[in-house]
């Protein structure tokens, strides 16, 4: 039986690292092929929305908000970068732990309330913030924080070369995504994993649900301020656009897009809304019209998303293909 399971395991294991092996070299190689700003902005959104999925879909909590911890983390990366004169790596830290503070922060009041109520207060919490960022002196209002030097890494490493910059983007989704990959297949991730199947069971077998959904919150908040944080040195931009609520909407589509739930769901969902906004942008006010259309048309034939509706079909076609070649060796 031990034979049998190890038989049955290892070739998905083998087919798992074979599929992270592929992907890992097409990103790689992606920048002779694409635009590299194009593969940086993708990269950035990707791991905003992996990190929205971590809360959405593993622990069953929508927020309407991550726009202000994106947005809010690219201020900071951009304003101590261009008039603190930090590093590029000390900047998106910088940003990215303005992210978890203000993570805590709002988990703390949010996770009071569930469903709808919660989404409302998040919503409500994004809208204040990004009222702040509107007036406020040191965000530069409506023109943002512009000019940002993207700088060096130890005086070596030149950012400013577009090649270097794609691959410490990619550096950076990296870690991000494999902290994600620890979280959810860790015994941390079952228990949120617990709480969204069935709070009240999982409270009643002693597990402190609001502590679990206040950690997963503050992770899921800081890995979006290291993805706005990034962003603001890909642009050398951080403007009112990343902290505004449609922000929050289009990592929502992207993750839906791709499938809730999923591990690379919301990457696929990333790459293909960013994809459509540059390549339709030929068409003008007709974008936002062509991408609803698109967005229905995928959502009415991928109900769990692509990713989502392939995962759900694979064993169905891997045993179709398993029965036909073994009614082939019969013969």
């Amino acid at each position: 039986m031990t034979r049998a399971l190890a038989a049955r395991t290892e070739p998905s294991s083998l087919g798992g690292r074979a599929l992270a092996a592929a992907l890992l070299a097409m990103a790689v190689a992606a920048p002779f092929v694409f635009y590299p700003v194009f593969l940086m902005k993708a990269l950035c959104f990707a791991l905003f929305a992996c990190a929205f999925n971590l809360l959405i879909g593993y622990v069953g909590l929508a927020s309407f908000g991550h726009a202000a911890f994106f947005g809010w983390a690219s201020y900071m990366t951009a304003y101590s970068v261009k008039y603190w004169a930090l590093s590029p790596v000390a900047g998106i830290l910088a940003g990215t732990a303005l992210a978890a503070v203000m993570g805590a922060a709002f988990g703390w009041l949010a996770i009071r309330r569930q469903g709808i109520y919660f989404a409302m207060v998040t919503l409500a919490l994004a809208q204040m913030v990004y009222f702040v960022a509107l007036e406020a002196k040191f965000t530069g209002g409506e023109d943002g924080i512009q000019a940002v030097p993207r700088g060096t890494i130890l005086g070596l490493i030149d950012l400013n070369q577009p090649l270097v910059m794609y691959y410490f983007v990619l550096a950076v989704f990296l870690v991000g995504f494999a902290i994600i990959m620890r979280a959810i297949n860790s015994p941390f991730g079952q228990v949120l994993k617990a709480i969204r199947e069935n709070e009240p069971r999982a409270v009643s077998l002693g597990y402190r649900a609001d502590h679990y959904k206040l950690l997963a919150f503050i992770l899921s908040a800081t890995l979006s301020g290291l993805a706005g944080a990034t962003k603001a040195l890909v642009f050398q931009l951080a403007s009112l656009t990343d902290v505004y609520w449609g922000t929050s909407g289009d990592v929502l589509l992207m993750t839906l897009l791709g499938g809730i739930g999923t591990v690379l769901g919301p990457v696929l969902g990333a790459f293909t809304m960013v994809a459509m906004e540059n390549y339709l942008a030929q068409f003008g006010s007709w974008v936002t019209v062509i991408q609803g259309v698109i967005f229905v048309v995928c959502v009415l034939t991928f109900r769990r998303g692509v990713v989502g509706e392939i995962a759900r079909r694979w064993p169905r076609w891997q045993a179709r293909l398993t029965g036909r070649d073994a009614a082939l060796d019969r013969h």
